[in-house]
């Protein structure tokens, strides 16, 4: 499919209402007003396409960008695309599609959180976490003890961390605290030293996680068999 059919696909989809709520986040893109759940099903008439991820991510529209993530091959992303397109990724939602949608199957995935965790750019170390993430949910064959620096790395500079690296950070704590007894009890007590986490989401009711209450859910404690 051409760029110019995608573009006639998701003006016969687009969705007023969505484009309203759209004006009050004051980004420089427009937008077709379109949600995830719609996206995902466009993706799916479109199929897999990097040439055609790569030119929609260079529009200045927020549908387009978010389409690129769920297009792209994974095999054939490089380093080099990913260090371009992360200066895409100042909105948070757009940082969490890229990283949810595209990031799980790229190869380099785990080093890439391993280095930019250690970086002083807020969008990076902000990826470095939403990785951080992917990898505690899907890579069953990583030990536990890779895990623990990162538990304690959370506990020791959430709090003073940027607002979206706080959101991140959170989520991933959750995650890595769902992989085993030991990883649940050791970000457990991580969450309970940090305690509340405040994110700003915006002009919207998006509230940060409750780690504490979700590590010990009847659903994750159930899952480790607690």
């Amino acid at each position: 499919m051409k760029i110019a059919e995608v573009k006639t696909l998701l003006e016969a989809n687009k969705n007023e209402r969505g484009m309203k709520h759209w004006e009050k986040w004051n980004i420089p893109w427009s937008s077709y007003g379109l949600g995830l759940t719609q996206l995902k099903k466009i993706a799916k008439q479109i199929g897999r396409d990097h040439e055609l991820a790569l030119e929609l991510w260079k529009q200045h529209n927020y549908d387009m960008v978010t389409l690129a993530t769920m297009l792209d091959e994974p095999s054939k992303v490089t380093r080099e695309q990913v260090e371009e397109q992360v200066k895409s990724l100042q909105f948070w939602m757009l940082a969490h599609s890229y990283c949810s949608n595209l990031m799980p199957k790229v190869s380099f995935q785990k080093d890439l959180a391993e280095e930019w965790i250690e970086e002083k750019d807020d969008i990076r170390r902000r990826v470095a976490y939403l990785l951080l993430y992917n990898i505690a949910r899907d890579d069953k064959k990583l030990d536990d003890a890779w895990f623990e620096p990162m538990i304690d790395r959370i506990k020791e500079n959430l709090q003073s961390e940027e607002n979206f690296v706080k959101d991140a950070m959170n989520n991933a704590l959750i995650m890595i605290g769902s992989r085993s007894k030991a990883l649940h009890a050791r970000a457990l007590s991580a969450a309970q030293d940090i305690g509340k986490v405040d994110v700003d989401y915006g002009d919207n009711s998006c509230v940060a996680m409750d780690a504490v209450s979700h590590l010990n859910s009847d659903r994750i404690k159930g899952k480790l068999q607690m």
